[in-house]
């Protein structure tokens, strides 16, 4: 993740060989240089939030009944997913958080070594051990989620850094906010403690998240990969939701429809669109393993405002074949499930003229959690065919957390588990 601006991808050109795979319909490319530039957006939007609902995030009311009838009835791949929940050590009741006063990420100008790593590790523990309490009524998971979110709101006033704090906030504040979510109402959890813990979230969390969306750090609109802006945008919108601030709400709403200056705005999270249905995603060029995130994090985004009744899964202002979100999966889906695929590219550009000609293959067949979100509204909610999506979600599945893809920062980018929480 770390890498503040656009650079050109050191990466071999894919070719056009007898033994690679066209995928069908991808000749010829269709520029889309006005959406790269935020033009030609037709005045079709969504309307704004004027109420919150809880619970309200990546899991509704609907949501866990589901879960806990599924698993309580050992029904595939539910199980599984859950099986794999059970497995992963930070779901432990027993699992101990280590807070600490500052959270650095990057070069902070007082020396300290990063630390952030902490903050992911406890965070996917907090989430984990909520969904036990929440889907199975496990009391001691409950109990040490709220254990591990009062152990972090009463020690954590500061994220520290160069400008990889604001990966730290966008990363893990939407993670964060999420397990709140879902442990508000626990009556182990004092009225105190839950307020104590949305303070947190917003002096900490927030400002870091917000002041990125609005200054890029006094950078032009594009110089940010899209995993930057849309990470910060959850976080602004997943505060916005659990301390039910509705100005929070719509200001991630009307960013990514209207007035957004950076890449999570809908005019620029896409770079080219296709005949075929793919769209490109903005980090094609870059690499394969930021290329696979944006999918889980975009999905995050639609997911929250679903939930919110807003319904930015469908919403496709230019009329595509597919919507953006489905688009831009079926392209990094199909480029990575299968190493032999060929999909096109069209040279991406950014504000600091920064030229990107070809895809990256460094990272290609990367593996991430996220997919089941996408594939199970489009195909199984929607009745879509998403052919690479569905590949790429049976190839992960089932679907882990944090923990499950490895110790660094890049294993606790997604909160996961989606074969347990987003099967239909």
């Amino acid at each position: 993740m770390k890498r503040k601006s656009i650079q050109i991808a050191m990466c071999a050109m894919v070719v056009f060989c007898g033994c690679s795979k066209p995928i069908s319909g991808e000749s010829p490319a269709k520029p889309n240089g006005d959406i790269v530039a935020g033009k030609n957006v037709k005045t079709l939007s969504l309307g704004a939030v004027t109420t919150i609902v809880h619970p309200g995030m990546l899991h509704s009311a609907a949501d866990f009944a589901r879960m806990t009838a599924k698993v309580n009835a050992g029904a595939q791949p539910w199980l599984d997913g859950w099986n794999k929940l059970v497995a992963n050590g930070h779901s432990s009741p027993n699992y101990v958080p280590r807070p600490v006063d500052t959270i650095v990420r990057g070069r902070a100008a007082s020396g300290r070594g990063e630390n952030y790593i902490l903050a992911c590790q406890d965070a996917a523990a907090a989430y984990q051990n909520a969904l036990r309490w929440k889907i199975k009524g496990d009391t001691a998971c409950g109990a040490n989620a709220v254990t591990i979110m009062n152990a972090w709101a009463a020690k954590c006033k500061f994220i520290d850094g160069d400008s990889n704090k604001q990966l730290a906030a966008g990363l893990q504040g939407y993670q964060w906010a999420n397990a709140a979510e879902i442990m508000r109402g626990y009556s182990g959890w004092s009225a105190s403690g839950f307020t104590a813990f949305k303070n947190f979230l917003l002096n900490v969390y927030y400002p870091v998240s917000s002041d990125f969306l609005i200054r890029h750090n006094n950078t032009c609109g594009t110089h940010y990969w899209l995993n930057w802006d849309m990470s910060n945008l959850c976080t602004v919108l997943a505060i916005g939701i659990l301390c039910d601030d509705i100005s929070k709400v719509n200001y991630a709403i009307n960013y990514y429809q209207h007035s957004g200056v950076g890449t999570a705005y809908i005019g620029r999270v896409i770079t080219a669109t296709y005949p075929n249905g793919m769209d490109q995603a903005q980090e094609a060029g870059r690499d394969q393993g930021h290329a696979t995130m944006e999918v889980p994090l975009y999905g995050t985004f639609c997911q929250m405002l679903y939930n919110q009744g807003q319904n930015f899964f469908d919403y496709n202002p230019w009329r595509h074949i597919n919507p953006p979100l489905l688009g831009v999966s079926e392209y990094i889906a199909a480029y990575n499930i299968n190493t032999t695929n060929i999909v096109p590219y069209t040279t991406y550009n950014n504000c600091e003229n920064s030229n990107q000609t070809v895809i990256s293959s460094g990272g290609r067949g990367n593996i991430r959690p996220g997919w089941e979100l996408v594939y199970n509204y489009y195909v199984k909610v929607k009745g879509k065919t998403a052919t690479y999506t569905s590949q790429f979600a049976t190839k992960v599945r089932p679907e882990g957390g944090g923990g499950d893809y490895g110790g660094n920062s890049g294993g606790y980018d997604q909160l996961g588990f989606g074969t347990l929480t987003f099967s239909r």
